[in-house]
């Protein structure tokens, strides 16, 4: 359970009913608790300090991540940043420009009647999985 990991990281903790808790904010000079913790059904962990500290600003205190908040089935799924781009949106663009001149190239040589040797259509097929592997970078 992540909460678990949160709460026993915190100081004078108290159940306050059902997956809730509170504890002294971590992140600013806390002699009351002023932390409130919740675990939700789907496993997330909720944050607030009515004190008006930031959550990053409380996770860092605690050595946490954002991550450290969400269950793994849901990292990746919906949650900004959980997953690591293997390109940029303007690196992905560049490619798909750049393969996709390479491929007008290869079809105006094409109109005009000219053969591709065989190390051209090698080529206009790794332009075709580039453009295709920007293209399932950007969708997922």
């Amino acid at each position: 359970m992540k909460a678990q990991v949160v709460l026993s990281r915190l100081q004078k903790v108290r159940s306050e009913g059902q997956d809730r808790w509170k504890a002294c904010c971590p992140a600013h000079d806390d002699g009351t608790p002023s932390l409130s913790i919740r675990a939700l059904d789907d496993g997330r962990v909720l944050l607030h300090c009515f004190a008006g500290c930031e959550v990053e600003a409380i996770l860092s205190a605690l050595s946490l991540q954002f991550s450290d908040l969400y269950p793994d089935q849901l990292l990746g799924h919906g949650l900004k940043g959980a997953r690591s781009r293997l390109v940029s949106a303007p690196q992905a663009l560049e490619i798909v420009a750049k393969e996709s001149l390479l491929v007008a190239v290869f079809a105006a040589d094409q109109a005009q009647g000219k053969l591709l040797s065989e190390s051209d259509r090698s080529r206009l097929m790794l332009a075709a999985g580039r453009i295709h592997a920007a293209y399932q970078e950007a969708v997922t």
